[in-house]
């Protein structure tokens, strides 16, 4: 306890800044805790976040977060007083001022853990000795606690499993699911004494359609299934999709938008395998390549290839990675809150973000944690993954012959747009850039093992001539590609290349049409047409390059295809393995090429009515980032259709909001079949729905306020300040722009903190998302402000979110992509379908169970009486002062008490 006394503890927050030593605790100034904190080592929960309310960037010390992550690894804590007195079992500090007297007691409890019963005791002590040598606060004080093992510690590359290599597991057998086999299988997993769903179970005999044999290729049994909230859909799909899979010995795979439902998937899986053990065998989670550690990256961090505070994140994923599950450091079991302790540095390094695997050629491939996902999933029953890992797999998949034949697509009325990101084309200053750096591999200067495409397959080149030629081609052809340094070239009018040339002819373009007198600095676009001599003289000799490239892709893939049917001796199964990784990835680099052509003949060229083109420069407040030509399908459901669904044998694509809300059901149907396509299969979908069992005009209400003018952020500040006063917090802020979030944010954190009630923001606090959202939900004095990431899939059950508040009208941002498809799309009406889905899907944030109360407000008095059909039937909806909403909402979540006799308008 000395080591720890010897140290101060600092805490920050909105109410004020306080220092503990052993002998006191007293308020301190903001120059006075910055200077305390540059002279001497303090004692902080989440430096970045204290640092920044000091306004204190460069603010470091002894981050308990980080003692907890070393001591702790793969646990999670969530990262506020509160949440860390539960994980070291203390009583949590009543007030606010008593947080830094907690944060000594706090870390006297952390330090005694190596004292005691400690399960993650291996492979501390040697990297408390590698942390030391970082010069990590910690270090010196943990160090001396930590005992030197008797024998050496397995390290980590030696401690993980290896995969192992299983037979192709054989086609799933036809089988029919009896939707009253369906129904008791759901009775299994609720429990006798669960309450009765008829809904629930009329759910689960629907979605057995989705699991009948095909009657003809190309033609899947398509199953839409509106559930509302409450109706319990995760285990009515659970029931026949469990059942299928046990007894036609296939994989069923579960789709979703958000990691917050994968986790959720995760846990209630549990009620179909109850084992563990067995479950980890059943159920896989699976999502993209670069959610998961990359062991050779962690290897380069670990052995010098990251410096300074980077290095301490590396050996500190090292730790972790040694007791993970699964390897995946996006929403996994490594800590949310870990990477952004350490600002920028080193978490997107320590990935596989720019597809440079070189597969079986890895010396850590038979541990490789995304190698051991994918096996798991072919022996799986129960796969959870993401649409865009869906999407992906079906278009560039190298697991051909475990390819699913059954799909859940929960979430389903966000296929559109996972579509629409997936067969989108980016001919970009940074997309060119990334594709130069995996042909070419590190330049000059440049950090990093030599993992361009001559040094991967430098075998192939010593034993076939031609693949040899086609790597040197293409590495010359690379040349030609944008380089580092060119957004400062294009903006000083002096680009290298053809590429860059044409990436300035795009810039120039964008401002002369896009600008606008006063505009903000953010993003620039305009419609690609009646392009200038200046951006058509460009296009040619940029597809020249790019051509230059693609043959030589193309020429190599087809070489190392020819290798493998050849098999010469030194082709043993790891290096076949390797080749047939690259001739994946040179598939799919070869079709981002050939797409970049396709969008080039454009300039210049007829119009192709399935597209819209554009050309854009990105900018983040005012700072240009990138700059390109970008494509989007009209529909792209078509792609999503052919290459996803039509291969399959059934899919069910569900969610509470399917149909988008309005009064007008058939057209709420055409839509939800529109935007799952539907249409471009050759066999009608089958349609259920079931509404919410939830008693929505008793347990909420929807005030519209009409006072609060339109683009004035005090008084849109002043309104969200008293709402969360009057609701106690517990509320959730949802804003159409970042700016304006931001804004609001700084004028009343300080306002409701003097209340006793915290604010966390979405880009503000230097938080990740799901942090942020789990301190929400821990705390029901605390509010939330974000954006539309918050607005889907965030699930908070009870008392924690009991109010939402939104901006206004959540119309569509008018982009060159929306034009086009609201004109395609039936104008006006267009955009009042995107409103109700979204007004639907923020409503839809309020009532989770039976005994939710709460309101939904709303900031607009512009807000049309056409769109109120997003709300559920009977919900009572008034238009208020914004007094007269503080004095409901006070009422309302203070009560639970309706009140009645106002006019209500109709739906």
């Amino acid at each position: 306890m000395a080591d720890v006394i010897a140290y101060p503890a600092l805490h920050a927050s909105h109410g004020g800044i306080w220092i503990a030593t052993a002998d006191d605790c007293r308020p301190v100034g903001r120059g006075e805790a910055i200077r305390v904190a540059a002279e001497t080592p303090v004692i902080l929960l989440n430096a970045p976040l204290v640092g920044q309310r000091l306004g204190y960037a460069e603010l470091s010390g002894l981050d308990l977060l980080e003692l907890f992550a070393f001591l702790h690894p793969a646990r999670f804590a969530v990262p506020t007083p509160a949440g860390l007195a539960r994980a070291v079992d203390l009583s949590p500090p009543e007030r606010d001022e008593d947080v830094a007297s907690f944060l000594l007691e706090a870390a006297a409890a952390l330090l005694a853990v190596p004292d005691g019963d400690w399960p993650e005791r291996e492979g501390a002590f040697s990297s408390a000795q590698s942390l030391t040598r970082m010069r990590w606060p910690w270090a010196p004080v943990i160090g001396p606690r930590l005992t030197k093992p008797r024998v050496d510690e397995r390290w980590l590359f030696s401690r993980l499993p290896e995969w192992e290599e299983a037979p192709p597991r054989p086609a799933p057998r036809t089988v029919e699911i009896d939707p009253a086999a369906a129904e008791a299988r759901l009775a299994e997993l609720t429990g006798g004494a669960a309450e009765e769903r008829p809904g629930q179970r009329a759910y689960a005999a629907a979605a057995t359609a989705a699991f009948a044999p095909r009657a003809m290729r190309d033609t899947p049994n398509l199953v839409l299934a509106e559930a509302g909230t409450g109706i319990g859909k995760t285990l009515g799909y659970l029931a026949p999709a469990s059942l299928w899979s046990q007894t036609a010995g296939g994989a069923v795979w579960i789709s979703t938008y958000t990691k917050a439902l994968q986790r959720q998937l995760g846990a209630e899986t549990a009620r179909v395998y109850p084992d563990p053990v067995l479950r980890r065998e059943r159920v896989v989670t699976r999502k993209g390549r670069e959610n998961y550690l990359c062991l050779l990256n962690l290897e380069d961090a670990l052995q010098g290839g990251f410096a300074g505070r980077a290095a301490v994140l590396a050996h500190l994923v090292a730790r972790w990675a040694a007791y993970s599950v699964d390897g995946d450091m996006v929403g996994g079991d490594l800590p949310g809150w870990l990477p952004t302790l350490f600002r920028r540095n080193g978490p997107a390094a320590l990935t596989d973000r720019r597809g440079e695997c070189v597969y079986a050629g890895c010396p850590h491939y038979r541990k490789c944690f995304i190698e051991r996902a994918a096996r798991a999933s072919a022996e799986a029953d129960i796969v959870i993954a993401n649409h865009a890992l869906v999407m992906v797999n079906a278009a560039r998949g190298r697991e051909l012959t475990t390819r699913p034949t059954r799909y859940v697509f929960d979430e389903g009325h966000h296929l559109f747009d996972a579509a629409d990101s997936m067969f989108a084309t980016a001919l970009t200053g940074s997309e060119t850039i990334e594709l130069r750096r995996w042909v070419l591999g590190p330049e000059a200067g440049g950090r990093g093992r030599r993992r361009g495409l001559q040094a991967r397959l430098s075998d192939v080149a010593s034993y076939d001539e031609g693949g040899a030629r086609a790597i040197a081609d293409a590495v010359q052809a690379a040349q030609g590609l944008a380089s580092d340094g060119w957004l400062g070239r294009i903006g000083e009018g002096q680009p290298f290349g053809p590429i860059e040339t044409l990436l300035a002819a795009v810039r120039g373009l964008a401002y002369a049409r896009a600008e606008q007198p006063g505009d903000a600095g953010y993003g620039l676009e305009t419609e690609l047409a009646e392009p200038t001599p200046e951006l058509i003289e460009a296009a040619a000799p940029a597809a020249h390059a790019l051509d230059a490239l693609l043959r030589p892709l193309v020429a190599l893939g087809r070489r190392l295809e020819a290798v493998l049917a050849e098999a010469p001796d030194w082709l043993d199964a790891p290096a076949r393995a390797r080749v047939e990784g690259a001739i994946a990835s040179l598939g799919w680099r070869a079709e981002t090429v050939a797409a970049w052509l396709s969008l080039l003949a454009r300039v210049g060229g007829p119009v192709d009515p399935d597209f819209v083109d554009w050309l854009a420069v990105d900018r983040a407040e005012g700072r240009e980032w990138d700059v390109g030509l970008h494509r989007h399908w009209l529909d792209p459901t078509r792609p999503f259709a052919a290459i996803v669904l039509k291969p399959a044998h059934g899919a069910l694509v569900t969610s509470a909001t399917l149909t988008g809300g309005g009064a007008d059901v058939e057209e709420g149907w055409q839509v939800a079949e529109a935007r799952s396509g539907a249409p471009h299969l050759a066999r009608a979908p089958m349609r259920f729905q079931a509404d919410s069992p939830f008693d929505y005009p008793a347990q909420s209400e929807v005030l519209i306020v009409t006072d609060v003018k339109r683009g004035d952020v005090a008084a849109l500040a002043n309104a969200y300040a008293r709402l969360i006063v009057a609701a106690g917090g517990g509320t959730l802020g949802l804003f159409t722009a970042i700016r304006r979030l931001r804004a609001v944010h700084g004028r009343i954190a300080d306002r409701l903190a003097r209340e006793g009630l915290p604010l966390h923001a979405q880009h503000v606090d230097p938080i990740d998302t799901g942090t942020l959202v789990d301190i929400f939900r821990d705390d029901p004095a605390a509010s939330l402000l974000g954006t539309d990431a918050l607005r889907d899939g965030v699930d908070v059950p009870g008392h924690s979110l009991r109010l939402v508040v939104i901006e206004g009208v959540p119309w569509p941002k008018p982009t060159v992509l929306h034009a086009a498809r609201k004109l395609a799309g039936g104008g006006s009406a267009y955009d009042d379908r995107i409103v109700r889905a979204r007004l639907a899907q923020a409503f839809g944030r309020l009532i989770r169970r039976a005994d939710d109360h709460g309101a939904f407000v709303l900031l607009s008095a512009a807000m049309p009486s056409r769109l109120l059909g997003a709300f559920p039937p009977g919900v009572p909806i008034v238009r208020v002062t914004l007094d007269e909403a503080v004095a409901r909402v006070s009422a309302r979540l203070s009560s639970d008490a309706r009140i009645g006799h106002e006019e209500v308008l109709p739906d």
